[in-house]
């Protein structure tokens, strides 16, 4: 039985008759829609809909795209994500479609049926001992993305990913940043690995744990790492600011709300520079280092373009799902944060 999230007509962007590509919005709604033509392309397989009866096809062809590629999994062969064309008709009339990607490659989430929930939920797992660069999943995404890149420039290519899909597209991205290749990346509700910080209701008690954490993390920075260390990992991200797209109800990405903001709140209370070595690290991959062993956590991020929804959720479904993205009546607050 197809579920009516599955239906374009009757969840989908319908709203959006043209696209302005200059516009962050539109950008948005489009790269989630795309995100969810992966989900809806497995769920086609998984419920054998092909031909008339497929449902994925209108979540891109809305906008003028085409899928070139699935990316299938070697383990349980499911599609975890796929690889967009933008090919609009000859004779088009649209003044900034010069500014529309060539290539999307999108990532979806975990799904929660018998057919892909093991192989997803050990890759989570992964991701929580922050191993997702290990996976053979994420081997054949980034051998895709260099493939794109390699072929048609880093310019021309745009990814994107939802929740899990998210935290490849991080993975990805850093990979692409620290070789000076910056991508466009699209990260909806992207996992932030942490202690949920985010759920406690009173400011100066969660701004006090913060402050705490950042003496800690910093204190422990300096003793692993010595007091002469500089992160060139981190300084080489600077420069790549991918679009964050957080729920503050949706304890999975809530928390990069404060990881930014903290920042900002350590320099004005004139402790900035243990704030940048406290962003630039945590406590688990500094216990990691101090055994041998090399950990980066996917969450630190130097700067990032964060938008968050701060609509009303009636539970964990709505707060961390992708349809949110692309509607029209949500409540969206955007900042933009550089790392100096």
């Amino acid at each position: 039985m197809t579920s009516q999230r599955d239906v374009f007509e009757v969840s989908g962007p319908i709203h959006l008759t043209s696209v302005n590509w200059n516009c962050l919005h539109y950008q948005r709604s489009v790269a989630a829609s795309l995100v969810q033509g992966a989900y809806v392309l497995e769920r086609d397989r998984q419920q054998n809909r092909q031909g008339s009866e497929a449902r994925a096809p209108p979540w891109w062809e809305s906008f003028h795209f085409e899928v070139i590629r699935k990316l299938i999994d070697d383990s349980d062969f499911s599609i975890f994500g796929a690889i967009y064309e933008y090919r609009p008709p000859v004779g088009f009339q649209n003044s900034t479609v010069n500014k529309a990607p060539r290539f999307v490659i999108v990532f979806r989430g975990t799904i929660t049926k018998k057919e892909s929930v093991s192989r997803d939920v050990k890759l989570d797992l992964h991701l929580l001992r922050n191993g997702l660069h290990q996976t053979s999943r994420f081997e054949i995404a980034m051998q895709a993305v260099r493939a794109l890149v390699s072929a048609f420039g880093h310019q021309n290519v745009w990814i994107a990913g939802h929740s899990l899909g998210a935290a490849m597209v991080t993975l990805a991205g850093k990979i692409m940043a620290k070789e000076s290749m910056n991508l466009k990346a699209f990260l909806f509700n992207p996992p932030f690995v942490s202690a949920p910080i985010e759920r406690i209701k009173d400011k100066k008690v969660k701004q006090g744990i913060r402050i705490a954490s950042s003496f800690i993390t910093a204190g422990l920075t300096l003793a692993v790492k010595g007091p002469g260390h500089k992160s060139d990992s981190f300084t080489k991200l600077s420069s790549w600011v991918p679009y964050l797209f957080v729920n503050q109800a949706d304890d999975v990405c809530s928390s990069y709300v404060g990881y930014f903001d903290h920042r900002k709140k350590m320099e004005e209370i004139g402790a900035g520079n243990i704030g940048k070595l406290a962003t630039q690290n945590s406590v688990k991959d500094l216990f990691l280092s101090a055994f041998g062993v090399e950990s980066e956590s996917l969450h630190l991020l130097p700067s990032a373009n964060l938008t968050v929804n701060s609509s009303p959720a009636p539970d964990f479904k709505h707060a961390h799902g992708i349809h949110q993205w692309w509607r029209p009546d949500i409540d969206l607050q955007s900042k933009v944060y550089l790392y100096d």
